[in-house]
């Protein structure tokens, strides 16, 4: 079924002995996690009743607004809009992007340029009149990293006093960075708060939620945004993302998710609170298996001779593990063999393709029971050079294992 190498196998049991503390350590912080999903289940008293689905309008759901509250509470925030018909991560970062700005504020982007996604809705590139920020007369700015850290000096000359929100990205993204962690993040949004303090920050927490002990929204995020089909869905999830904070920008998302007037009052939930209950409770467990396959990835390519981030005996602060392959057919072949490793369309081989809303072809692999799911298994890169790919996820620790020393022989084999 598998072929294997010997080789892998002996590098595996190597990398596997070096990485024991960093899984252990893993394995508190979802003890840790866990503890706080718990309570928060309990505190909320949740009942097979909450599963019950509503169709319509949805009024009184009382499955929805439990899961916004058990949302608001581990998330350490005062409100949350959680929706399985938010369609993805860039649909639940447009929806708190444009219920906050209005024409005449300006954005800024103080972690660099967003994830590509996010380009046209911003209005950085794209066709006009297409319905981006920019078409409703929201200007854009942007502070590049320096040297993969915030630029304080350049956050602080760019704090004029059209900015009304910064937005914040967590994980690198296609980018070749170490990911923020929430206490970085946490001085970022400190250090524009002592500047101006009314400014509104938001954070892209994408692929970041529960791999440390504490999210953004505990440092004083106004916003924090991610998908239901990346961490939080604990596999689970069908679809959606959701958005906590502040009470007043939980509002303004609301009416901008549905109508002013209506907000969160309606919106059949069509069965899916069972999946999104159930798959929020099994997230902490689930992020330690991406977190542990991703370790054992970076162990098993660096033990190859290729550069990669993080490195296998740091801190993580995200699920994704990159490698630097700088050759086009060696990222092909690793992204095939984690392909050819999955659950789902083991069969079919993954091509470069023109993905809606990247600059360059993307190939991706994504044998997952739920489509898209990044939390599941999946490897994906644009193929540009340094020619990195980008590994996420694992359900179980075993498969993903599996799946690594599978594209490793195959990468090996073709050096």
């Amino acid at each position: 079924m598998f072929n294997i190498s010997q080789k892998i196998l002996d590098l595996a049991k190597d990398a596997e002995r070096e990485i024991k503390p960093v899984f252990e350590e893993t394995e508190r912080i979802a003890e840790y996690n866990q503890k706080k999903v718990l309570q928060a289940f309990i505190d909320n008293r949740v009942s097979d009743a909450h599963f019950n689905p509503t169709t319509g309008y949805g009024y009184d759901d009382a499955g929805r607004e439990t899961i916004d509250k058990i949302y608001a509470d581990v998330f350490g925030a005062e409100d949350a809009l959680v929706r399985h018909n938010i369609v993805n991560g860039t649909h639940a970062l447009s929806i708190a992007l444009f219920a906050v700005l209005r024409p005449g504020d300006t954005l800024l982007a103080v972690t660099g340029k967003p994830y590509d996604t996010l380009e046209e809705a911003i209005g950085i590139s794209g066709e006009a009149n297409s319905g981006s920020l920019k078409d409703f007369g929201v200007s854009y700015r942007q502070v590049d990293l320096k040297d993969g850290k915030a630029d304080f000096e350049g956050i602080k000359a760019a704090l004029t006093a059209d900015i009304k929100c910064c937005i914040i990205q967590r994980s690198k993204g296609y980018d070749w960075r170490d990911s923020l962690s929430s206490a970085e993040i946490g001085e970022i949004i400190a250090f524009i708060k002592s500047i101006k303090k009314d400014t509104i920050c938001l954070v892209d927490n994408c692929y970041g939620e529960f791999v440390e002990e504490h999210e953004p929204s505990e440092y004083g995020a106004d916003m924090v945004v991610g998908s239901l089909i990346k961490n939080v869905g604990g596999g689970l999830a069908q679809s959606g993302g959701y958005i906590v904070g502040t009470k007043k920008c939980v509002e303004l998302a609301a009416y901008r998710q549905t109508s002013p007037g209506i907000g969160k009052e309606c919106g059949a939930t069509l069965g899916q609170n069972r999946f999104m209950l159930q798959g929020f409770f099994m997230a902490p467990h689930i992020v330690a298996q991406a977190v542990k396959t991703a370790v054992f990835c970076g162990a098993m390519m660096e033990k190859l001779g290729f550069e990669v981030n993080p490195a296998s005996n740091v801190k993580r602060h995200d699920i994704i593990q990159s490698i630097k392959f700088n050759d086009p057919e060696k990222l092909k072949v690793f992204c095939r063999a984690i392909q050819f490793a999955s659950p789902i369309d083991s069969y079919v081989t993954p091509e470069p393709w023109d993905m809606p809303g990247y600059q360059h072809q993307v190939i991706m692999a994504a044998g997952t029971f739920v489509s898209g799911a990044s939390i599941e298994i999946s490897a994906d890169a644009p193929i540009k050079p340094p020619y990195v790919g980008y590994l996420q996820g694992g359900l179980t620790y075993e498969s993903g294992k599996l799946a690594v020393m599978n594209a490793a022989t195959a990468v090996d084999e073709n050096i």
